[in-house]
């Protein structure tokens, strides 16, 4: 459609003189009249961490760059504030959220092609909006792969981009998708001369494509991703469990042997799976599949009744109850092989050998995303299905097996503490390298990644609560660790801008490319270091990580939950029976 089409749309609504035009509204995004105005936007999970809604007036959907020209210099010259948002919405923080409640949400959901594929030089551009699932896709179709992912397809470029997303490698460039980033096409506000609009194009060498590459949303709107490619290739994987009692030497020394290793740890049970994964000659023999099943789609019965079992176990402080069920979830994964096949369909033995296409990434729920009465992913929030947080955060390698032996200590001082995060598939362990992005990692590290049950009921206590939120503090204060920023709760980003090197660059180049702030928010701000404070100090703040507890009452003490210090870090201030 070309721009006459797109002015054709404007028609279609004009509130507080801005656009938002027609189109089949997200599942996160809901708005109260059809031709979508009074908007409320949600994550994947149907809640941000702080609980509170966000809302916006209204919401766009540009199909081609000239329209995401378009709109963003309108919202520019009316002083809209604005926000990108991705098709499934899968970052947990509140970065797809507009200042105020007057703001515009830009979904990138229509900006999903694939642009141009260079076999010789082994580039593929695409739009922001496209899928990892299909970009994944439309290379193999020209024997091409992308080296390191994230492990979840359902993630589009611009959004796994902008957030520091990857894979687990310490090899080459390391897992950060990023990092392969040699080209960029930025969509951000300009002035009266330029047509309230700039669209800013990066190459590699370039010195602010180190700011673009993970800008959080606040630089503006990505419009094109240039990603470096490599010839096709196949990969032998092999899980092997083991004790985890030498965990903490074995870490270093696995990353650097096998180039897509990761590990599965499940501290409860002292057990730790290793992923034993490399390159192998493309002659040698398989055609595996990786169709993780945890991202399979699951009947929403069951869904339900998984749920209200958990929740009984909480009322009841069942912790027998979830060891025995993590035993079952984590023993039937391994013998499942985690959901590889040897040949697309049946499992006959390790190893799996199968091309990168089919063996780095899977998400098959998504197929059925319209109807979730029958099956559904499994977080699906239209369901009673899981409720969780997400604690992840990268520790340096020299010090990981120190905090490795201190999260041990506190398994001995409560076995039982950790089944609640092994019915989630225990720790995630994945190896991350150095970056030249100025919010990408800071050095070769481990990344933890935590999944918990949370509760419906935001002044409810979880069971072990204390023993969460002081690993959760021992990584971020003892041991520095930077969080995720796809994910986590508030404290996790309280003066994180202190631990990058360049974060007063990144800064500079954010009043740059935004002085009015359009793409800010009162969150960006909080966590950016730029106004207030993202710790929110209220009743119970310390149960859903809104704060640190300083004082009983950040707790539960009519549920017998008082804020006390940690066990083994004494400095930490957990909420703890």
């Amino acid at each position: 459609m070309g721009m006459l089409g797109f002015y054709l749309r404007l028609d279609c609504l004009f509130v507080l003189s801005f656009l938002v035009c027609s189109t089949p509204r997200e599942d996160h995004i809901r708005c109260s009249s059809s031709n979508n105005t009074n908007c409320t936007i949600e994550n994947a999970y149907g809640i941000f961490p702080d609980r509170t809604a966000c809302k916006a007036r209204g919401v766009a959907y540009p199909t081609t760059e000239e329209e995401l020209v378009s709109t963003v210099a309108y919202g520019t010259k009316y002083k809209i504030p604005m926000k990108a948002a991705t098709r499934y919405a899968h970052s947990i923080p509140k970065l797809a959220c507009p200042r105020g409640e007057e703001g515009l949400i830009i979904s990138t959901k229509n900006l999903n092609r694939v642009v141009q594929i260079n076999v010789e030089e082994l580039t593929m551009t695409v739009e922001s909006g496209a899928t990892l699932r299909q970009v994944i896709s439309e290379a193999a179709k020209v024997g091409l792969a992308l080296p390191y992912a994230p492990y979840w397809w359902g993630l589009t470029i611009g959004g796994l981009v902008g957030t520091g997303a990857h894979g687990s490698t310490l090899w080459g460039k390391g897992s950060s998708v990023h990092d392969y980033v040699v080209g960029l096409r930025l969509v951000s506000p300009g002035g009266p001369e330029d047509g309230h609009v700039k669209v800013r194009s990066f190459g590699e060498g370039d010195k602010d494509i180190n700011a673009a590459k993970v800008s959080l949303g606040v630089l503006g709107v990505i419009s094109q991703v240039t990603l470096n490619l490599q010839p096709m290739f196949k990969r032998s994987i092999t899980y092997l469990s083991k004790n985890d009692s030498d965990l903490g030497d074995q870490v270093l020394k696995f990353g650097k042997q096998h180039e897509f290793a990761d590990i599965l740890w499940y501290p409860s049970q002292h057990k730790a799976v290793y992923r034993v994964d490399d390159r192998v000659s493309s002659n040698t023999s398989g055609n595996g599949l990786y169709d993780f099943l945890p991202f399979r789609a699951t009947t929403s019965l069951a869904l339900e009744l998984i749920r209200t079992a958990e929740e009984n176990q909480e009322s009841k402080s069942d912790a027998d109850g979830k060891c025995s069920g993590a035993k079952l979830v984590t023993s039937g994964l391994l013998s499942s092989a985690y959901g590889l096949t040897n040949n697309g369909m049946i499992f006959t033995g390790y190893p799996v050998i199968g091309y990168q296409n089919r063996l780095q990434a899977s998400g098959t729920c998504l197929d059925n995303l319209q109807d979730s009465r029958i099956t559904a992913c499994a977080w699906d929030s239209r369901i009673k299905g899981e409720f969780f947080h997400q604690t992840t955060f990268s520790i340096s390698l020299s010090v990981a097996k120190s905090f490795i032996q201190d999260v041990q200590k506190l398994v001995e001082i409560e076995p039982k503490s950790l089944c609640g995060v092994e019915i989630y598939n225990g720790i995630l362990m994945r190896y991350v390298t150095a970056s030249t992005a100025y919010l990408g990692k800071q050095e070769d590290a481990i990344d933890f990644d935590i999944t918990y049950y949370r509760s419906k009921d935001p002044m409810t206590p979880r069971l072990h609560e204390g023993i969460l939120e002081e690993i959760e503090q021992l990584a971020l204060f003892k041991y520095r660790a930077l969080p995720h920023w796809g994910k986590n709760r508030n404290i996790a980003f309280a003066g994180v801008m202190k631990k990058y090197k360049n974060g007063k660059e990144f800064l500079r180049v954010k009043e740059v490319y935004d002085p009015m702030g359009l793409f800010s928010s009162e969150w960006s701000d909080q966590v950016l270091g730029i106004k207030g404070e993202v710790n929110l100090v209220m009743e119970g703040c310390a149960l859903e990580g809104l704060c640190i507890c300083s004082e009983d009452i950040h707790c539960a003490p009519s549920k017998g939950y008082f804020c006390r210090p940690g066990k083994v870090f004494r400095d930490a201030r957990v909420c703890t029976p």
